[in-house]
């Protein structure tokens, strides 16, 4: 931990950690809490027939029910790619052949430094999730422009899965 910094709250999935920054010459440091998380992955499971696997997925932070892509947190030490093959089946059921990374992002930069990882999953086959206890998850199959189309219509609020449809349908048009 550098010596700028003070751990606020330790958790199993991230810390808050409050950062002093300086800000200028003859200014004084300024503090912000930030959020420092291992990173996570997402996943754009195409199925045959021009589909798509979404989930709906209940999110305790905001107390609903989102559609939203596969996605899971990376474990220590682990490949982004490893997570994304682990939680796309874990959470859906699917396996994959077929693998392509796209650009990562950052979720939230003004207080979390977690980096997400986008990848596409094709080849699929179907199996038994293996979802954690107390997730509230089920799959929601559509057809790709109707996820598109629940992006622009407002329908898909959930950051990472906007950005990953959106993202995956401009790669698909050029």
């Amino acid at each position: 931990m550098p010596d700028n910094e003070q751990i606020l709250l330790k958790t199993p999935r991230f810390d808050v950690v409050e950062r002093f920054v300086e800000t200028g010459p003859n200014r004084p440091a300024v503090a912000r809490q930030v959020v420092i998380h291992p990173g996570a992955v997402t996943i754009v499971p195409l199925l045959e027939k021009n589909r798509v696997c979404l989930i709906r997925n209940f999110r305790v932070a905001v107390s609903k029910t989102l559609i939203e892509l596969p996605a899971g947190t990376i474990d220590p030490n682990e490949p982004p790619g490893v997570t994304a093959s682990r939680e796309l089946q874990e959470e859906t059921g699917y396996t994959a052949d077929n693998w392509r990374e796209l650009p990562a992002f950052f979720m939230s930069p003004g207080i979390l430094n977690e980096r997400m990882y986008v990848f596409v999953a094709e080849g699929l086959q179907q199996g038994p999730p293996a979802r954690e206890a107390g997730e509230q998850i089920e799959n929601l199959i559509v057809d790709w422009q109707d996820a598109v189309a629940m992006v622009e219509r407002g329908e898909i609020e959930d950051a990472k899965t906007i950005v990953a449809i959106l993202m995956w349908e401009r790669l698909r048009q050029a």
